[in-house]
């Protein structure tokens, strides 16, 4: 698989720790990324030493504060590679990640961008502690047309073409944490490729670990996520493209199903929670409106 080069892109913003660990589970890929490239919005003495204790031979960027997409982009503009894969700070890879990235590019189907589930750590959580941005399906599928772009994959856990994510402007620097879009950022691309004719490969074996979060800090992204739906939406619908209803309605339709459920077996925190991602809709709506308005 040496014939097909990959650059891995981590974004990392005031979190050394999280850092020290992601970085420890790429130095023990069974297949080493070809570049790996770390972009820090939030630099700090102790990050750079993470960074040059890892025995990696990174690519060490500093930026300030745009938010995740502008994060992403910068690590498109600096790779020198064939694919991109980009993940996070709070996020660690199964050691046959890359391994099975470049499967996935080399493989029949020859797909334009791979992602893969995203699991919690082994083991059980600690107190107070809880899984966030769970994608556990380990069942491959290839996808080729438009559909609910959260089923297809997450910025977690996402790999594509460099050529490719050039031609098509890279991540919406309107969108993403960091951004006052919030959110969105990672289904947005995937929505942007579908719509553009691209195929994407979710790979069961394409597995990321996402850390433990405490159970506010998973109350704190029922807001943004939907925000990002809404928003991502909205600049659809800015340039008359229809399937941003379709997204508001299968995102909609899919918490009120969930709320519904949780009700009845009386877990109320988890109602509260998805009403909370439902609210977030409307006024993202707006924002996506009038950021697509104003281009």
């Amino acid at each position: 698989m040496t014939d097909l080069r990959i650059a891995v892109a981590v974004a990392t913003c005031g979190r050394p720790q999280a850092l020290r660990n992601c970085l420890a589970a790429i130095a023990a890929q069974s297949r080493l990324p070809d570049q790996l490239i770390i972009v820090d919005q939030q630099p700090l003495p102790e990050t750079r030493d993470v960074v040059e204790k890892s025995g990696l031979p990174a690519i060490y960027l500093e930026q300030e504060r745009r938010g995740l997409s502008a994060s992403r982009n910068l690590a498109l503009r600096t790779a020198d590679a064939d694919v991109l894969a980009v993940t996070d700070d709070d996020c660690f890879p199964d050691e046959r990640w890359v391994e099975a990235v470049a499967a996935g590019f080399l493989s029949d189907v020859s797909p334009d961008a791979v992602t893969g589930p995203v699991l919690p750590p082994p083991g059980d959580p600690p107190a107070n502690m809880c899984a966030l941005s769970m994608r556990p399906s380990r069942e491959t599928r290839l996808y080729s047309a438009r559909v609910s772009p959260w089923r297809v994959g997450s910025g977690a856990n996402f790999a594509a073409r460099v050529e490719m994510l050039r031609e098509v402007g890279g991540w919406d620097e309107r969108l993403g944490v960091g951004t006052r879009g919030l959110a969105g950022e990672d289904i947005d691309i995937v929505d942007r490729l579908l719509a553009t004719g691209r195929r994407i490969l979710y790979k069961g074996d394409v597995v990321m670990h996402h850390a433990w979060q405490t159970r506010e800090r998973r109350r704190e992204t029922r807001w943004s996520y939907g925000y990002g739906i809404g928003a991502m939406s909205g600049l659809r619908l800015g340039r008359r493209d229809g399937y941003g209803w379709r997204m508001l309605a299968s995102y909609s339709k899919m918490h009120l199903r969930q709320a519904l459920r949780d009700g009845a077996r009386g877990q109320w925190t988890a109602v509260r929670e998805h009403m909370t991602a439902l609210a977030a809709l409307w006024p993202s709506l707006i924002y996506g409106l009038r950021s697509a308005k104003s281009l």
